[in-house]
């Protein structure tokens, strides 16, 4: 059999992607709780909503790894 080899440029790509996906869901999410004056900038909740995106974006991230041939 032969040994997969990884190719560390994919895996830094992959990676980046996610972090602007994480980024991007983050303040749009943010955005709009922020606007209408659901919580103020720097509250715990602000914390809360990019934390949750975060683990979110993680987890899509291990899921959609699979699928691809990185």
């Amino acid at each position: 059999m032969e040994e997969k080899k990884s190719n560390p440029i994919k895996a830094i790509l992959y990676i980046s992607v996610w972090v602007i996906i994480w980024g991007t869901l983050g303040s749009l999410i943010d955005y709009p709780l922020y606007k209408n004056k659901i919580y103020l900038e720097g509250s715990i909740y602000q914390y809360l909503t990019f934390a949750i995106t975060a683990i979110l974006s993680i987890i899509g991230a291990k899921f959609f790894y699979k699928k691809f041939d990185l």
